[in-house]
This record gives C-alpha cells, structure tokens and sequence, in this order.
C-alpha cells in the first residue's frame, strides 16, 4: 500500500526541509549584520551637518577640500 504522496511526496519533503534550513541559516546571518554596523567616515558627518543646515554651502566645500587634502598626505 503506498501512503500520502509517493515519490512526489518525498520530493515535496526534502524541499520543504531544504527551505526551512535555509530560512533558518539567513536568520541566524541576518540577525548578526544588525550588531555590525559603519562607522560615520568625517565626510558622511559633514554631508549630515550641512544637510541639517547647521553649515553653510562655503562652509561645506571649505571643510571637504580639506578632508580631501588630508586624506592625500
């Protein structure tokens, strides 16, 4: 006597499983790229504190030529 599915069932089985492990590994993954994060680079906090408006356009390109010179050295 043969019981549920057949072979299709068996497939329908291990694919099922195969997902399941899978959703389980990109979680476990997933959960750990959350606690690692970027840290702001000098120029990201000057593009944020111009953005906010906190300085000026002059100000801006001011204080990037000189991340950029520095950055040279």
């Amino acid at each position: 006597m043969h019981y549920g599915f057949g072979g299709f069932g068996m497939i329908l089985f291990w694919v099922v499983f195969v997902a399941a492990i899978a959703l389980v590994v990109k979680a476990l993954i997933g959960s750990g790229d959350k606690r690692t994060t970027r840290e702001k680079t000098p120029l990201d906090i000057l593009k944020d504190r111009y953005a906010a408006g906190e300085i000026t356009r002059s100000e801006f390109e001011e204080i990037k030529h000189d991340l950029v010179e520095r950055q040279k050295i």
